[in-house]
């Protein structure tokens, strides 16, 4: 199968390396310089160091090269390619917009979060520059880049209203130490990856502050019922919560040493200024960018996210970390499953 990868980060790359074992693939990034010293040196040194890249992996900072491998002949001679968007959430309006010159036949993106200006999920955004037909689906799910380049196991959700796309993902994903299940609970998928992001922040924070095992426990389960308040608002399903997008890439994001979220909580802990933690990570981190977008959406949805809030009000509004902690654990008592 042919297949572009549009977006040479550190997932991106991740996956062009595990897929470029079994199809055609081509990654594109968009700074020249970068993707020239990846092609002479065989390696993403800026995104993705330590990791060869296959031989027959192309690599090409030109965008109308890169779609051409999923939309020219030698596609179709092949059967229908498979373009895949690796940007982060801020980026894939444009690149949608860019992508509406081409003759596309589908698009599959692995970004997690809300769109910080209008607060909509990816699928919406698709859907307003590229329109309701386009085949479209969410690929998501606990997935570390540097473990998947590394070969090791993992298991994503490949999610969408369009039933041949999901057989094709899964198709061309699924195999090697890659499990992929799908769904059709697209809205699901994606305020599960998104809302996880702000949830690793707090534990980060938490960890950070020597606030022990049992309050980490505590933060991701209640953290859990707050997505899935969410999303169940938004119109997705409570089931979708318990797995993969949900609650697996909730554990992973909140407990693993990889996580950028994670560490953004850590170092705002050790009274780091936020935007000197986000310069050393060197990496989207996508739960500051949709904390302030999760918080006004739930306001406007009458959804109760305190774990959200209180995030939202350390990164924007100047609270203090221990003053924030004290709020959560002075509120009063519930009913667990509210």
């Amino acid at each position: 199968m042919n297949i572009t990868v549009l977006g040479a980060g550190a997932w991106g790359t991740a996956l062009a390396i595990t897929l470029a074992q079994r199809h055609s693939v081509t990654l594109w990034g968009r700074n020249p310089g970068t993707m020239a010293a990846a092609a002479a040196q065989r390696e993403n040194s800026v995104y993705l160091p330590g990791f060869p890249l296959p031989d027959n992996l192309r690599l090409s900072a030109d965008f109308s090269q890169a779609v051409a491998h999923v939309t020219g002949d030698a596609a179709a001679a092949q059967a229908e390619g498979l373009l895949i968007v690796a940007s982060s959430v801020a980026g894939l309006r444009e690149l949608a917009q860019q992508l509406q010159a081409y003759p596309i036949p589908n698009i599959v993106w692995l970004c997690k979060g809300f769109e910080e200006s209008t607060s909509l999920l990816p699928h919406q955004i698709v859907r307003e520059v590229l329109g309701d037909a386009m085949p479209a689906a969410a690929l998501s799910g606990p997935s570390f880049a540097q473990e998947v380049a590394r070969g090791l196991p993992c298991a994503l959700s490949v999610a969408s209203v369009h039933a041949g796309l999901c057989e094709q993902v899964v198709a061309a994903v699924h195999g090697d130490n890659i499990r992929v299940y799908s769904t059709d609970d697209l809205i699901g998928v994606e305020v599960g990856g998104a809302v996880k992001n702000i949830l690793a922040i707090a534990t980060g924070v938490a960890d950070g502050l020597g606030l022990g095992l049992n309050a980490r426990a505590a933060l991701i389960t209640r953290g859990l019922a707050e997505i899935t308040r969410l999303g169940v608002a938004l119109g997705g399903r409570s089931e979708t919560f318990m797995g993969l997008s949900g609650v697996g890439d909730l554990i992973l994001t909140c407990t693993g040493d990889l996580s950028r979220n994670r560490k953004v909580g850590l170092g705002l802990a050790q009274g780091k200024p936020l935007a000197s933690i986000v310069t050393e990570l060197g990496h989207v981190a996508e739960g500051v960018r949709c904390a302030a977008a999760v918080r006004a959406l739930a306001q406007q949805r009458g959804v109760d996210m305190p774990i959200t809030n209180a995030v939202a009000g350390v990164l924007f509004d100047g609270a203090s970390l221990r003053s924030v902690m004290e709020l959560l654990l002075s509120r009063n008592p519930r009913e667990e499953a509210a």
